[in-house]
């Protein structure tokens, strides 16, 4: 037997975008045959954020998921979602809305910034660099530099060494952004294993000295022309065992025209500010609008040529969601809007 430091980590109550908390709790057991199911749970102050009144502030961490953190020596990090006093969902735990379908498939695309001392990680003091171009999957110190690279890499094993379904990393399209891929099976896995990423990326930066900003439109102050630059998604590809298995042309239209219909609910989801990153330019489909087309960057789905080539048969990309979204709330508000659509 051995002493085991389990991190648990949960959403706050902050809104409109939660924030990831966590605090350690030291067990003993077998670090090669420790599971979830010995993960009791445990509890914490909502008062402290924003998930309580003081008078009553005991909340529930119910663990939901375990991944091995090679960082901490017998270290783990514990998933969890945060429950009220009686055992029932909190209001905060959007987890709680997902339906459960493990035959769900979901495909995140985070992309983020790195910013020191307020600016993104690479722009010279009290200037900027030299415009979009050369920096999406750059190579090189003047395309990457700094310790960006050495973030990243140790970010990527991190999430490799704790069996996070992490499919890819690259530079993105402005000066000190980046972007990392997961990959689940299950209406919940996937954000689950999101929301590790996350903070496993937060924690990697902490001795750097370097923060993470998720925000969709983090550089809209900065120029005369706040379009000039990307902002940040987090593109949700998607698909069900209808849609991969049966699809069918009608059922595909059938299914955009109720993403068409609900195009407020989703956008409601998608992460706050996200009229400032779609706005018709950089590859977005305007906020107020809703378009699909094959291959098409700049629709709101994004149609692969393999998913029509399949006689409409596979996975679908929506291009919508921003960097700071709730992968829970995503992921929930998709499948509520498939399930209107029958499949007969």
């Amino acid at each position: 037997m051995a002493k085991l430091k389990l991190e648990y980590i949960w959403l706050d109550g902050y809104t409109p975008v939660a924030g990831l908390r966590g605090k350690t709790k030291i067990v003993e057991g077998d670090p090669d045959s420790f599971t979830l199911e010995d993960c009791p749970m445990w509890g914490f102050d909502g008062s402290s954020t924003k998930q309580a009144e003081g008078s009553a502030s005991d909340c529930l961490l119910k663990p939901v998921a375990l991944f091995p953190d090679s960082s901490r020596k017998n270290g783990f990090v514990v998933m969890t979602e945060v429950l009220l006093p009686d055992g029932s969902p909190h209001p905060s735990n959007t987890r709680a809305t997902i339906m459960d379908d493990p035959d769900a498939w979901f495909g995140f695309e985070q992309e983020y910034f790195f910013y020191q001392d307020g600016a993104p990680l690479g722009f010279p003091e009290g200037g900027f660099p030299a415009p979009q171009g050369p920096y999406y999957t750059g190579v090189g110190y003047s395309s990457v530099g700094d310790v960006a690279r050495q973030i990243v890499e140790e970010h990527l094993d991190l999430c490799l060494e704790a069996g996070i379904n992490h499919e890819g990393i690259n530079a993105e399209v402005a000066k000190g952004q980046w972007e990392f891929q997961i990959f689940g099976k299950g209406s919940k896995n996937c954000a689950d294993q999101m929301w590790a990423a996350r903070y496993f990326l937060l924690r990697a930066a902490e001795k750097y000295g370097i923060d993470v900003e998720f925000h969709c439109k983090p550089l809209r102050g900065a120029y005369d022309d706040p379009l000039d630059w990307n902002g940040s998604g987090m593109h949700c590809n998607f698909s069900t065992k209808h849609l991969r298995e049966v699809g069918g042309e009608d059922y595909f239209k059938k299914l955009m025209d109720a993403f068409s219909k609900y195009r407020e609910e989703h956008i409601a989801v998608y992460g706050p500010d996200n009229h400032l990153r779609l706005t018709g330019l950089h590859e977005t489909q305007s906020i107020d609008q809703f378009s699909y087309g094959v291959g098409d960057r700049g629709a709101s789905i994004r149609v692969p040529h393999s998913f029509v080539n399949n006689d409409y048969k596979g996975y679908l990309e929506d291009r919508r969601p921003n960097s700071s979204g709730d992968p829970y709330a995503i992921a929930s508000r998709i499948l509520q809007t498939i399930d209107t659509v029958p499949t007969e």
